[in-house]
């Protein structure tokens, strides 16, 4: 059973407004959401070209962290540091188990009433199940405000322009920073951060206000994309997704997921498994990009092989860039082949394609031209 089907299906809070703007759904880790608004091209050209496009990604789940202790329990359950991270400010970490394996990838979000935690719908009950145990433990409490608030992400390179309009800002956070805002008496913490490649922002909204924030940033130029269009977009970026590019089974170092963790910072759970790794040797694969020169199908799982027919790796997840006008994939790759620009082979349709191996994200869009800047 995949982790997507132990989850109940559940519907989004900004489902009305998504029928409204007649999208077509489908299921994703147990939720219903929109796979597209009549023409996932417009929703990808929105986003990549701009001016921007506008995300529902509820299904994610959100956990608020407070209390004198939070910082001293939740260093010891997570792979970067807490004590590095300065209010109205955000960072990646993964939740390991003791062995180093993978439980979560989140991100850790500092707020003046605590740490939000936000992570993948598939990760939620992991997540929750980790923290919770050490709230009878000191001053350390968990509240799950999954349902009590809505996630919307602007993604585009004038992503940014169109915030400043729907709220009228009048400055907008740094990368890997955030801020808080009003919104119709309510409050919104908004963070800028991408999934795209592209530049963006995270607002987190109450659910009572989200239509209204939806329907504000639709009017300030803001294109809806759904989730056909975001997985391509995902892909390009090389971010990889619980369930299907990542999990339980794989090592942290396995995972990419490099700026999740810290190698300075004090013990943690796992940690000296995912330090050892790097200290005394090397992961055995690492998840890494694949390019291809036409256009094969390819179904996760697929084999990698060297040009001489030795198996070094699977795929994980695949699709056909637009921009690039190829297919690409993610895939785990044996530590020896996984230099830049290395040919693999790779069964697709019956046949085999040449892929080569290449660095992630595969396309650096807008926020990596607008790195550290504050618009």
């Amino acid at each position: 059973m995949e982790m997507s089907e132990a989850i109940t299906q559940r519907t989004l809070a900004l489902a009305a407004e998504h029928q409204h703007l007649r999208a077509s759904f489908g299921k994703r880790d147990g939720w219903m959401v929109p796979l597209s608004y009549g023409d996932p091209s417009a929703e990808y050209r929105a986003v990549r070209s701009g001016p921007a496009g506008l995300i529902d990604l509820s299904m994610r789940s959100r956990l608020l962290v407070s209390g004198s202790e939070a910082v001293q329990f939740l260093n010891g359950l997570i792979s970067n540091d807490m004590k590095m991270l300065a209010l109205d400010h955000w960072m990646p970490a993964v939740f390991p188990n003791v062995q180093g394996r993978l439980v979560a990838a989140v991100r850790v979000i500092h707020r003046t009433d605590g740490f939000l935690i936000d992570t993948e719908a598939v990760t939620h009950d992991a997540t929750r199940k980790n923290v919770e145990r050490f709230t009878l433990a000191g001053d350390f409490k968990v509240v799950d405000l999954s349902d009590q608030t809505v996630l919307i992400s602007l993604q585009g390179v004038a992503a940014g322009d169109i915030l400043r309009r729907a709220l009228n800002l009048d400055a907008l956070a740094e990368q890997f920073a955030g801020m808080e805002s009003r919104w119709r008496e309510g409050r919104i913490t908004i963070i800028r951060a991408s999934h795209t490649a592209e530049d963006g922002f995270d607002l987190f909204v109450e659910t009572e206000n989200a239509a209204a924030l939806w329907r504000a940033l639709i009017e300030a130029g803001a294109h809806p994309v759904g989730a056909e269009a975001s997985e391509i977009l995902r892909l390009e970026a090389g971010i990889a997704r619980y369930g299907v590019d990542m999990d339980e089974t794989h090592v942290v170092p396995e995972t990419n997921l490099d700026d999740a963790v810290s190698y300075t910072k004090g013990c943690y759970l796992g940690q000296e498994i995912i330090a050892r790794i790097k200290y005394r040797g090397h992961p055995a694969k690492k998840l890494t990009g694949l390019t291809f020169a036409d256009r094969p199908r390819l179904e996760r799982g697929a084999i990698i092989k060297t040009e001489d027919g030795k198996e070094i790796g699977r795929i994980t997840s695949a699709t056909i860039s637009p921009q690039l006008e190829c297919s690409i994939a993610l895939g785990y790759v044996k530590y020896d082949y996984l230099g830049s620009g290395t040919k693999v082979i790779v069964s697709a349709e019956g046949s085999d394609a040449i892929a080569t191996v290449s660095d992630l994200p595969f396309i650096r869009g807008s926020w990596y031209r607008t790195e550290g800047a504050a618009n």
